[in-house]
Order: C-alpha cells, then sequence, then structure tokens
C-alpha cells in the first residue's frame, strides 16, 4: 500500500522562549518492507536543519532556534509504500528457544536485552514471563504467548497514563495505551533472554490515523519480527515503521529543552491517506 502522511507537532508557549535545541525523529525508515518515496520536514518559525543517523539506524534531525519565540511547529510530510509478505506464520518454530542466547552472535542487540528507562527485569517479571510461555520451547511462540499474556492481561484505555510511566506502574494498574503494552511486553520478552526493541510508527484504521508503539523480537537467522501486543497480531501493511530503540525514551517524535515557561499547551496532528495507485 502507498500512504500519505502528515504530522503536525504545535507548541504554544505563555511567554515567549528562547534557545530551543530539539531532535525529531519523525523520518520513516527505509526497510525491507517500506519504501520511502518522499520525505519533507519544516520547522516555524524556520531554522536550518542537519540530521544524522543514529546507533540504532534511525535518521534524526536537528535544530536550534535561539531568539525568542512564542510557538513552535514541527510539521513532516512523508509518501511511503509498505509492502506485503513481512509476516511470519503463527505456527512457525524457527529457532528453540533454549538456544536463544546465541542471537548476540547475530545482530547487535545487547542494547535490547538489558533494562531501560520504562523497562525493568524484576524478579517478578521474569516469573510472569514464565508463566506466560507454560511449556513453549520455541523463540517465536514463546514471544507470541508473552504477546498474548499482555493483550489479555492489560486494558486499553486512553489517557490512563502518559509518556513517562513505568512499565511497573502499568502492571500494577493493569491499563495503559500502546505505549505502555509495548513496554510491558519487552520487560518479559528480555526477561527470557529474547532480545527485543521498540518500535514507533503509525497505525491507519477505519476509525483514524494514529501514532502507534509496538515491538520487535530478534529470531536468529531471520531477522527483526514485529509484535503489536496492543491488538494481539503481528504488524502489517497498514503499519508504517519511524524508528527504534530501547524504549520510547530513545524515539519520541520531537525531543529538546528551552530557556522559559513551563507553561505550554501541546497540539498533535496524525493524518495517513492511502493514495490510489493508477
Amino acid at each position: 500500500m502507498k500512504w500519505d502522511i502528515l504530522h503536525r507537532t504545535t507548541y504554544h508557549y505563555a511567554a515567549p522562549v528562547r534557545d530551543s535545541f530539539n531532535e525529531v525523529r519523525l523520518q520513516p525508515m527505509a526497510t525491507d518492507h517500506q519504501r520511502v518515496d518522499s520525505f519533507l520536514l519544516k520547522v516555524y518559525p524556520p531554522s536550518r536543519l542537519a540530521h544524522y543517523q543514529d546507533f540504532y539506524h534511525n535518521i534524526i534531525h536537528h535544530f536550534e532556534i535561539p531568539e525568542p519565540h512564542g510557538s513552535l511547529v514541527v510539521e513532516s510530510v512523508a509518501r511511503v509504500s509498505t509492502l506485503p509478505g513481512s509476516q511470519l506464520p503463527k505456527d512457525a518454530a524457527p529457532f528453540p528457544l533454549a538456544r536463544i542466547e546465541e542471537a548476540v552472535v547475530w545482530e547487535r542487540c545487547y542494547d535490547f536485552l538489558q533494562p531501560s528507562r520504562y523497562v525493568d527485569l524484576a524478579p517478578e517479571t521474569w516469573r510472569m514471563a514464565l508463566d506466560a510461555i507454560a511449556a513453549e520451547t520455541d523463540t517465536w511462540q514463546a514471544a507470541q504467548a508473552l504477546m498474548r499474556f499482555v493483550y489479555g492481561h492489560l486494558k486499553y484505555e486512553s489517557a490512563s497514563t502518559h509518556v513517562h510511566t513505568h512499565m511497573r506502574d502499568v502492571l500494577a494498574q493493569r491499563r495503559g495505551v500502546c505505549q505502555d503494552f509495548a513496554h510491558v511486553l519487552l520487560g518479559l520478552c528480555r526477561a527470557v533472554k529474547i532480545p527485543a526493541r521498540y518500535v514507533s510508527g503509525y497505525l491507519a484504521t477505519e476509525a483514524a490515523s494514529a501514532t502507534h508503539a509496538w515491538i520487535e523480537v530478534l529470531l536468529p537467522g531471520l531477522g527483526w519480527r514485529g509484535l503489536d501486543p496492543t491488538h494481539n497480531c503481528q504488524p502489517g501493511e497498514t503499519y508504517v515503521k519511524l524508528a527504534v530503540g530501547r524504549d520510547y525514551a530513545d524515539v519520541a517524535p520531537v525531543s529538546g529543552h528551552y530557556v522559559g515557561t513551563t507553561e505550554r499547551r501541546l497540539e498533535v496532528l496524525v493524518r495517513l491517506r492511502p493514495v490510489e495507485v493508477e
């Protein structure tokens, strides 16, 4: 499928701010299952943009606005083609769980086996993961079992958490949003030595288009494979991948700091429109 994507983030400040330094992670990734046909990033007040590729191969744009300004607008426009055929059969058993520690020789995945800002590997997490896996002996089957557990254990509830909510708080209240579902599944996978990374992106549904979060697990010999615990499924053609990291802290769409008032209002507009292919 082909998508036109608009993502606009607007900050309105109660008083002018200055010395604003920002990083933006809004350029979709080019992968075997996704092609970036075009991408344009605009900032207001106008600023010179630079970019670099980070350790996880994300494209990060950065800019600074030293002069006083009362608002900040960051807008990305992209056309992305998503390709079919990326899903793995649910009954596949490609790699024994007992050998999963061998994954470290396949790809740089050490970071995706460790605790991170919003993910922990406490003994309680490990115990919960073992109970959810039950008798599964294959890595892919175990990862799917953990996804089913998260989907059944947590209730999706809008505005029940915020972007800085830790997975232990999500487990305590048993509700959250897509970001929280992803963080919990990351912790469960890593607790049993399955390399797992956070994915930020977009999801288009019949009702709406929105930013979304899911995870990917590393299967030796097959690479990274996606799992969406919010919907208990594998990502398909309606998913657009932006960035990957240890957790949300690594992939926030817009992050930075400035000098001035802390009173501000945030507006975010996301729109995915399917493009008719002639």
